[in-house]
């Protein structure tokens, strides 16, 4: 499905993916609906001298549940945004770990999609599981200007 990833919404999202290129992450489009995100931990992403902050594990989960609910709805020229997001952190992400979320759409209904991930650490270990319900829209509706 790497044809997926060629998609111009989907090679606009990479582009204008300023947060994503800070904190190292890049992903690969399995299938429409399925993904993987990838983010290697290092001295940004840290909260102690060995932990990751939180909030970068969050950004990956986010990301891989948004770019799995996108790859979904994309060929209909649709984005997403997200509307809830639950996760459950399980184990820290130390430095130099090589997290990789893998995330996949469990339910696509006409404007709502549910969508659920992992994030494992380089050792297979669970590091956080996630839920999140995205917001599927016609990319008219997307509002980019400046006000």
């Amino acid at each position: 499905m790497s044809e997926l990833k060629n998609h111009q919404l989907i090679q606009q999202y990479v582009e204008w993916n300023e947060y994503g290129r800070l904190l190292g992450m890049d992903f690969s489009i399995l299938e429409a609906g399925k993904i993987q995100y990838r983010m290697p931990i290092q001295s940004v992403h840290l909260a102690t001298p060995f932990a990751a902050h939180g909030g970068s594990v969050a950004s990956l989960m986010d990301a891989a549940l948004g770019v799995a609910a996108l790859s979904a709805v994309v060929e209909s020229m649709r984005i997403v945004s997200t509307v809830t997001m639950n996760m459950q952190f399980v184990r820290p992400a130390l430095n130099n770990d090589v997290l990789q979320a893998n995330a996949e759409v469990i339910k696509q209904g006409k404007s709502l999609i549910f969508v659920e991930a992992t994030i494992l650490n380089q050792l297979g270990k669970t590091v956080a599981t996630g839920t999140a319900v995205m917001n599927a829209y016609p990319v008219e509706k997307a509002d980019y200007s400046e006000k």
